[in-house]
């Protein structure tokens, strides 16, 4: 799943899952960390804030699913928050929280798994399972004490 990105267009992640830029806030807030001078004067860390549980593009079972797997990073109203600052400008900041965003929203449309089948140990299996739990068995018990004759 590819998703394309930019500022202000939609981004397509899936048939059931696309973000609108209405639903994408951005704050810029000042990075922490070394840096010196630059991190004390410029707002170069992105704040996303994205309302999953408002959001049109997004099928109800991409919407629950996007607000379980986002953790910690949701807010009781649905609102998932992403904060990146790993880079020094805000362009690289704003890429990367928009693909963690991605990367999260893609990871819950991924279909489910198939059911798992059930199955049954053959005959064989369970004779041959049988057999060396007895065999295991008698070992232990001559293990015991030994009788004074």
């Amino acid at each position: 799943m590819t998703a394309r990105m930019s500022a202000d267009e939609k981004i397509i992640i899936s048939g059931e899952a696309v973000i609108h830029p209405d639903d994408l806030k951005e704050d810029f807030i000042r990075s922490s960390g070394p840096g010196g001078q630059n991190v004390n004067k410029v707002a170069t860390a992105v704040q996303l804030r994205f309302d999953a549980a408002n959001a049109a593009g997004l099928s109800e079972r991409v919407r629950d699913r996007t607000i379980r797997l986002a953790g910690q990073r949701a807010t009781k109203d649905g609102v998932i928050v992403i904060e990146a600052g790993r880079f020094r400008t805000q362009e690289q900041n704003r890429a990367d929280a928009r693909a963690r965003l991605t990367a999260l929203v893609a990871k819950a449309a991924e279909p489910p798994p198939p059911p798992r089948k059930k199955t049954r140990p053959s005959k064989g299996a369970v004779e041959r399972r049988l057999k060396s739990k007895a065999g295991r068995s008698t070992v232990k018990k001559l293990r015991g004490r030994v009788d004074g004759e």
